[in-house]
């Protein structure tokens, strides 16, 4: 299988690398009233998009380089009572640094190793439970509903990705620690739904870039849902995926890659990250046409027909397809213009 990084960087030392970017909360698996439910200091989505400030940097993970206000106090949902950082849809295996403790999870700061531990099992969970809010698992197939294995600061780089040897989503180290920005950790959440849905999915080209523009997608997808339904405040532009991360490799305002590209078809590099801002600007357009909900019911039920080597034109004619089935002509429509906009072959 092709290696398949966040970034698009040199992953070498992985050999294995698959190329695999809220509705109401689901009841957590521990009894008691939200209220009674642990509680986690984490970053709303991360610190310069809740904050605006362009100017934050890394300084060595050290506390006092973020403000407090960049911290949320937030629910650990969906733990299974074991006291560590173990629950219905993630497992969290710490590589370094002491397992995180639920009971110590409202005092970490970015200074501890374990803050990414909570950070890495609230984002992951949050995404399940978004997930789970449109319907899958339940009226829908499930999307990746199972427990997911998460590594924190795997092999020391500064890199981080989803790998299919044991559907397992490892986060590096390096700059700003990778399970720092929520926006990261979701989107390698994405390649682990992909993969669910259709094992071994990104073996070609086109295939690869879908699964790094579903990624990006849902990353932001997730991060605003979740800044509205906790009332968080938004201080950079939305479609700009993980302002944090990427502070030591992009000019300000920082992004990594954004959503709202003006690329189309004719604009292939063959490189999946760059190709996939193709694909992430159609689905950008089709959540803006349809809303969220309806996008992304659309948007994620369809990837269960893809093929794993899948073109961009089969997969725009599949979630056509499936809006047509799902919602009738005049959804189908809204989508098939926005792949028509890309410049999709065979959409017209």
């Amino acid at each position: 299988m092709p290696r398949r990084t966040f970034r698009g960087r040199s992953a070498a030392v992985i050999a294995s690398m698959t190329l695999l970017g809220l509705a109401a909360p689901v009841s957590a698996v521990a009894s008691g009233p939200a209220a009674a439910l642990p509680q986690a200091r984490v970053f709303m989505v991360n610190p310069v998009q809740s904050s605006g400030d362009q100017t934050l940097a890394d300084a060595k993970d050290s506390a006092g380089a973020v403000p407090g206000s960049a911290y949320a106090t937030a629910a650990l949902r969906n733990l299974d009572g074991s006291g560590g950082l173990s629950g219905k849809w993630v497992y969290i295996r710490s590589e370094t640094g002491a397992p995180a403790a639920v009971t110590d999870a409202g005092r970490y700061t970015r200074a501890d190793d374990q803050f990414e531990q909570v950070m890495a099992y609230f984002w992951v969970n949050e995404a399940q439970e978004y997930l789970q809010g449109l319907g899958f698992g339940s009226e829908l197939p499930g999307a990746n509903d199972r427990v997911q294995p998460v590594r924190i600061n795997q092999w020391g780089a500064d890199n981080s990705f989803f790998t299919d040897k044991k559907a397992e989503i490892r986060f590096g180290k390096g700059g700003v620690d990778d399970a720092e920005d929520a926006e990261v950790i979701v989107h390698e959440y994405g390649h682990a739904v992909h993969n669910a849905q259709v094992p071994g999915f990104g073996t070609s080209p086109e295939a690869g870039a879908i699964g790094e523009a579903f990624g990006d997608y849902l990353a932001v997808e997730v991060g605003d849902r979740a800044a509205t339904a906790h009332g968080w405040p938004r201080g950079t532009d939305l479609a700009c995926v993980a302002d944090w991360d990427s502070i030591s490799y992009s000019a300000a305002p920082h992004c990594l890659r954004r959503i709202d590209g003006n690329k189309v078809y004719a604009d292939r590099v063959g490189e999946v990250h760059a190709d996939g801002e193709i694909w992430s600007r159609a689905l950008f357009d089709i959540r803006a046409a349809l809303g969220a909900r309806t996008a992304d019911r659309v948007i994620v039920n369809a990837q269960f027909a893809f093929a794993p080597d899948t073109s961009f034109q089969d997969a725009a004619l599949t979630t056509i397809a499936t809006a047509q089935s799902m919602y009738g002509k005049s959804t189908a429509d809204a989508v098939r213009a926005a792949f028509k906009g890309r410049g999709i072959p065979g959409i017209s």
